[in-house]
């Protein structure tokens, strides 16, 4: 029978020693001299006699320790030690907590941004911000926050028909390849064991094969003349004449600044941070492309951008700029800016050159570490002799306009 009061346990005072005042049923409120005063439970089990701390009082009321103790009589009854109890519980709250943190820097979203950042050594800015923003807008919304031991493949293919539904069959392709990565990036540092992702083979929508729009030999000498005489603005003629004959990517152009060219030497040296492949490249510059930089110094100085914007507020060409131009001047699907570096691989193939050299001239570096050290120090004259062949080719063919 209970015999404890609420006022009895408010009013009990601190005491030279510890003592105790019975509640019955095994409970007693435990009075230290400092103050403090804890329930606690005695009980036996198996002949041995122990005590349970229940709580500290005021935080337990003494209605609220009788609850206690008459769960922990019940735990006792069914043969169990209410304080080992307790502690497996809290073992098994700690286990959980520890799982749930794992499991979230183990999410897909997490893993993916880890695997990034540990590629960008190897790859240019653009490329790394490109495959973030992929897989932020296609992939993070519907597995981002997932474990990534928890994604199955059906989840896999349902952000792929999500892309390939708004008709980006390419992006589709691009952000499989990601997750793919990242998954396998998960098994190489022990946080998966499976990749989804690679069980998609078969599953992309088939498409027509539509490389980008490029043009023969034979129908570069109309193009040039429409580029020459065409009503477009002069940057852009310059910019994508310049492109033409350096047979560069649009962005190498349009970020090109005066501090990489050397007008000595004739030479244009791209840093590693603005190339593709986060490699540095150097281009032997033909007598047409010196020429083309001379007009543009007179034009817009020889400080910052060589090809400035052409737009107020925007310093820099945009690759779109480029483009439409190329539209303007009747070549709708017919021609991309990117597409006159296969022009010319393929003739300057077709004309004998040494397809290492080309590859050399296109920036497609050689992986293996031996051959890529002879090419930098054997084609510099090489690539000098072809980017001036193709320049004097450029220029045969605007003369030879079929009437």
């Amino acid at each position: 029978m209970s015999k404890l009061t609420a006022v009895q346990v408010r009013n009990a005072k601190p005491k030279d020693k510890p003592y105790k005042l019975s509640d019955g049923y095994g409970m007693h409120l435990h009075v230290a001299p400092t103050g403090a005063k804890t329930w606690r439970y005695r009980f036996r089990i198996d002949n041995n006699e122990s005590t349970y701390t229940l709580g500290e009082y005021p935080a337990m009321s003494l209605e609220q320790a009788r609850s206690a103790r008459t769960k922990a009589r019940e735990t006792v009854k069914a043969g169990k030690n209410p304080a080992h109890v307790k502690r497996k519980k809290r073992q098994e709250e700690r286990k959980q907590q520890i799982e749930e943190k794992l499991a979230l820097q183990n999410t897909f979203q997490s893993i993916a941004r880890e695997w990034i950042e540990n590629q960008r050594s190897g790859w240019s800015h653009d490329h790394a911000e490109a495959v973030k923003t992929t897989l932020q807008a296609d992939a993070f919304p519907k597995i981002g926050d997932l474990p990534i031991d928890s994604i199955s493949p059906p989840m896999v293919l349902d952000i792929i028909r999500t892309i390939e539904d708004r008709g980006s069959q390419e992006m589709a392709k691009k952000v499989l390849q990601r997750i793919t990565a990242v998954f396998r990036y998960a098994i190489q540092t022990g946080r998966a064991t499976y990749n989804p992702a690679s069980e998609m083979k078969g599953a992309l929508k088939p498409k027509k094969v539509q490389h980008r729009p490029a043009l023969s030999a034979e129908e570069l000498p109309k193009f040039l003349h429409k580029l020459h005489h065409g009503d477009i603005h002069i940057t852009t003629r310059l910019a994508i004449e310049f492109t033409i004959l350096t047979a560069t990517r649009s962005g190498e152009v349009r970020g090109a600044t005066w501090d990489e060219i050397n007008l000595d030497d004739n030479l244009w040296k791209i840093p590693a941070a603005r190339m593709k492949m986060n490699t540095p490249q150097t281009i032997p510059l033909s007598q047409q492309a010196i020429a083309i930089l001379k007009q543009a110094k007179e034009l817009f100085g020889e400080t910052g951008l060589i090809f400035p914007g052409i737009r107020q507020g925007s310093p820099q060409l945009s690759e779109n700029t480029m483009l439409y131009a190329l539209y303007r001047l009747g070549y709708h699907s017919r021609a991309t800016i990117h597409g006159f570096r296969a022009t010319f691989s393929t003739i300057a193939n077709e004309s004998g050159f040494d397809s290492d050299i080309i590859e050399k001239a296109l920036a497609h570096e050689e992986r293996n570490k031996v051959r890529a050290a002879y090419h930098r120090s054997e084609y510099i004259e090489q690539r000098r002799e072809l980017m001036q062949w193709w320049a004097d080719y450029l220029d045969k063919a605007v003369q030879n306009i079929p009437t």
